[in-house]
């Protein structure tokens, strides 16, 4: 049976309140995620989170995410980075990520089609001790201000009562500014391509909500490096509580498996494949900025049980604000 005027009514009524919550957990862009080639992956971990599954309703939307990772690695763990192999290493990332989103009036496959684009601009410092023959040597420092490559991506959303699933993709494009032999550097200087799926159930009744997402990366050659990253699996959860239209609050976690090898001749270190799993918190808070709606939401994750990548503490704080919104 159709649906009627009333539970139509409810259900926009419902994708509305959400939607700025939903456009959050939008935006997969490159960014230290400590993977792979360099302990780096394109794709952001932790960027997904509450209503990782549940699309906005038509219209233009912009988010900007304040992003802070500081990870180490002892010196029993190598990287291969720009061509070499360093250890004992600390690194810090400080990035801004201005993403818009357009969610498109007409509906696709029975669902909501949103189209997506992200821009990252920002820092990275990164300490640590060449390494010669498997002996630790001189040290070696290096910072970058700059622009990263942006990435582009689309996603499929549907929704049934309670439920909300999507699937999409994301794209990075290297077209960022890439020093060769540096260690450090915000773009990647390869193509890459995430597939990913996710699922989040809410009562607005009871203001429960529990979010998962699950990925493939697939990654194309470094040609600077001549480095191949691995195909990586990663995941991430969500379990919050909306106690008032303002506020919200909740626990977040992510988990990050390389499952294939690193190969090419700039692969030193072999197979290479990298291991993480975080846990963290999340708190968000919405306001009227005039006649605007205003949301906001902090996640802080702390890493453990990694193998071949740093380990240690990313921080979000995320805008998103609707530029033009179909009523």
């Amino acid at each position: 049976m159709g649906e009627t005027r009333t539970s139509k009514a409810r259900r926009h009524s419902f994708t509305l309140k959400v939607s700025l919550f939903a456009l959050m957990c939008l935006a997969g862009a490159p960014q230290q995620a400590n993977s792979a080639e360099s302990g780096v992956g394109f794709y952001l971990l932790g960027s997904k989170g509450p209503f990782a599954a549940v699309l906005p309703g038509p219209g233009v939307y912009f988010q900007n995410d304040v992003y802070f990772y500081s990870g180490s690695a002892g010196a029993s763990r190598d990287l291969p980075v720009g061509g070499r192999v360093i250890g004992n290493v600390d690194a810090t990332a400080y990035i801004d990520l201005a993403t818009g989103l357009w969610v498109v009036p007409t509906g696709v496959l029975g669902g909501s089609l949103a189209l997506q684009a992200t821009v990252p601009w920002g820092g990275q410092s990164v300490d640590a001790s060449l390494d010669a023959g498997g002996i630790l040597g001189a040290s070696v420092s290096d910072t970058v201000f700059t622009i990263g490559d942006p990435v582009v991506g689309a996603s499929l959303g549907w929704h049934n009562g309670n439920w909300h699933w999507t699937t999409g993709f994301l794209v990075n494009v290297p077209v960022g500014d890439y020093q060769k032999g540096e260690i450090a550097n915000v773009a990647f200087n390869r193509w890459g391509l995430d597939i990913n799926g996710g699922v989040t159930w809410f009562d607005p009744k009871s203001g429960w909500e529990v979010s998962g997402v699950a990925g493939f990366t697939f990654n194309g050659e470094n040609p600077a490096t001549n480095y191949t990253t691995g195909t990586e699996f990663h995941f991430e959860g969500a379990l919050t509580k909306t106690f008032s239209p303002q506020f919200s609050a909740g626990l977040v976690g992510y988990y990050y498996d390389q499952i294939t090898a690193d190969s090419g001749s700039g692969a030193r270190l072999g197979d290479f494949e990298g291991r993480v799993a975080a846990f963290g918190g999340t708190a968000g808070y919405n306001f009227q900025l005039g006649q605007t709606p205003v949301s906001t939401r902090v996640k802080v994750y702390r890493e453990f049980a990694a193998e071949n990548r740093l380990e240690g503490t990313s921080a979000y704080l995320t805008l998103t604000i609707p530029l033009g919104v179909k009523q």
